[in-house]
């Protein structure tokens, strides 16, 4: 019988098991390839391509069609080819020494201050409704615990009253708030910037942002739009409060023993 005399000297549990080991190398090389369709192929500080790209090659293309009518992107070459010269400086020839800052460095995006550029458009639901939306047009949102930060001054971490709270920025699926809106003149003259909420500290009688100072307040990034906020915009509101802990005052960039 065909069977018999194939199955007789042939060992199942070996080509089971080879198998699997061809299968799972198979599955480890799809998912390294399909991990290297963004940041690829590697740059070094300088902008320059990396000599050490990996053992995995860099995937074909492929295009995602967007949800919500939002076109189409194509990865790993439908990526912002163009990057900007930073304005950093090595402190030695050595591969991996450290950069150091040749200009403003909260204004260059540099070090702390870093931010990716992340597409200009906001972030959506399921729906297709923006994920952050301000408090002032959510009617099903109200403050039910804690303290509301709404008219309360802004002080930053020099002890400056730079403005005052007039509305929050829900996450509307989280249910959480992410941003604050600070009227710059306390008087209401529209000057508007916005605070991240973990790098706010709501008082009882104040808002305290500790990672800017007075002079730093004019530089906050804006937002185009009223009701909501895009990628971008978030990407370098965020970078420029996370650089103020280390730039807003030469100090900080001190070692602290």
């Amino acid at each position: 019988m065909v069977g018999t005399e194939f199955f007789g000297n042939f060992d199942l549990a070996s080509a089971a098991i080879w198998l699997f080991y061809i299968f799972f190398a198979g599955l480890i090389y799809y998912l390294q390839t399909e991990n290297m369709r963004e940041g690829y192929p590697l740059e070094t500080d300088d902008g320059q391509v990396a000599p050490n790209q990996g053992p995995f090659p860099v995937p074909k293309d492929k295009t995602f069609v967007l949800p919500h009518g939002r076109g189409e992107v194509t990865v790993p070459s439908g990526q912002n080819p163009d990057r900007p010269v930073l304005a950093l400086q090595r402190t030695s020839k050595a591969a991996g020494s450290p950069y150091m800052p040749t200009g403003d460095a909260m204004m260059d995006g540099v070090g702390p201050a870093s931010w990716a550029p992340r597409r200009d458009v906001a972030e959506l639901d399921a729906h297709g409704h923006a994920k952050i939306q301000p408090m002032s047009a959510l009617v099903d949102f109200a403050v039910s615990a804690g303290t509301d930060p709404r008219g309360k001054p802004v002080v930053t971490g020099d002890g400056e009253v730079v403005g005052r709270i007039t509305d929050m920025w829900i996450d509307v699926p989280e249910q959480l708030v992410r941003y604050l809106t600070m009227d710059v003149n306390p008087e209401g003259s529209g000057k508007i910037r916005m605070i991240p909420m973990n790098f706010a500290r709501i008082k009882s009688d104040r808002v305290v942002i500790r990672s800017l100072y007075e002079a730093n307040i004019d530089g906050i990034p804006t937002i185009k739009g009223g009701s909501e906020i895009t990628l971008l915009e978030e990407e370098k509101i965020m970078a420029y409060f996370g650089g103020g802990t280390m730039y807003a005052d030469p100090k900080r960039g001190e070692p602290v023993i």
